[in-house]
């Protein structure tokens, strides 16, 4: 595996657990209410704004990945779309660039 595919895979599990211990943490102090927690994205117009930056970022990679996986017929790679909306954008986008740099095969 190359360095750089060592980097993405390394950004992918930080994406994945760094963001999930602040929604455990959430969800231990204020109950497991997803609405609850929507509602806690859009308290101020700050936060607002970040979720509408990390949902547009979302959609777009999203259409970049199913783009890429038509033309490369890479389908491993779809595995980063729920991986994006379920967890964020910041384990989907790496983990998609560590399956999108893998060796041709």
């Amino acid at each position: 595996m190359t360095p750089l595919r060592m980097i993405y895979l390394a950004l992918a599990i930080w994406g994945a657990i760094h963001p999930m211990y602040y929604f455990i943490t959430w969800f231990n102090a204020n109950g497991y209410d997803i609405m609850a927690m929507v509602d806690a994205w859009h308290v101020n117009a700050a936060t607002s704004g970040l979720v509408w930056d990390l949902t547009i970022a979302a959609v777009t990679l999203t259409v970049w990945i199913i783009a890429e996986v038509a033309v490369r017929r890479n389908w491993l790679a779809l595995i980063a779309i729920p991986a994006t909306f379920c967890i964020g954008v910041s384990c989907g986008l790496p983990l998609y660039l560590f399956l999108r740099t893998a060796p041709v095969r």
